[in-house]
């Protein structure tokens, strides 16, 4: 196969596959290697941006995945009938910190942190699939370790976890956070209200 046509296939496997797909799979499909592949992934994803169409690729740590941009998402929900998500709570957006942060976990360390039984809220970002079962605690009990999942990185728009923003050393730098994220929810507000 030439260039051309190792790029459409491959673009014609990401879509297949629908979930993420390997760089290593990728490459022993098309039996070219990773930086190859992610040479032909790179072009992939310009030419989908050049089209300025509905598809996007995106790279979730080792993986690739065609997605419909978000701006269309309005319209798949009403097509598939697909029933709006309730939004996190705080208590779900502070374990799912703890954990992105802190990852592999256990639960008593989530509890440690947070000061309180937070069983509920991870039970609930696995069934979401934000967070999942990654392995055992070599001590005694074997208690379950967390980490997130690559459904976190799509629902956060991030590549990888060196993307998260970085945690405030201080806490002035907290205090900093605190009033941003405060301004940007009455500009928020003000702005539906004027709607």
């Amino acid at each position: 196969m030439n260039k051309e046509q190792t790029l459409k296939a491959i673009e014609a496997v990401i879509f297949a596959s629908g979930d993420p797909i390997s760089i290593e799979r990728l490459s022993n499909v098309f039996e070219i290697s990773p930086e190859q592949v992610e040479k032909y992934c790179a072009s992939l994803k310009e030419k989908l941006e050049a089209q300025n169409g509905a598809l996007k690729l995106l790279k979730l740590e080792n993986t690739y995945q065609l997605a419909t941009d978000e701006t269309y998402a309005p319209y798949i929900k009403k097509a598939f009938d697909i029933k709006r998500h309730t939004p996190l709570s705080p208590a779900a957006l502070e374990v799912l910190a703890v954990i992105s942060y802190n990852q592999p976990v256990t639960r008593a360390f989530v509890e440690q942190v947070r000061g309180v039984d937070c069983s509920g809220v991870i039970t609930t970002l696995v069934e979401k699939e934000l967070i999942e079962e990654c392995g055992r605690l070599d001590l005694p009990g074997k208690p379950l370790l967390y980490g997130t999942t690559k459904n976190f990185l799509r629902c956060f728009k991030i590549g990888d976890l060196s993307e998260l923003p970085p945690l405030p050393k201080n806490d002035a730098e907290i205090n900093d956070v605190g009033e941003q994220l405060e301004i940007e929810e009455n500009i928020s507000k003000n702005g539906e209200e004027e709607q």
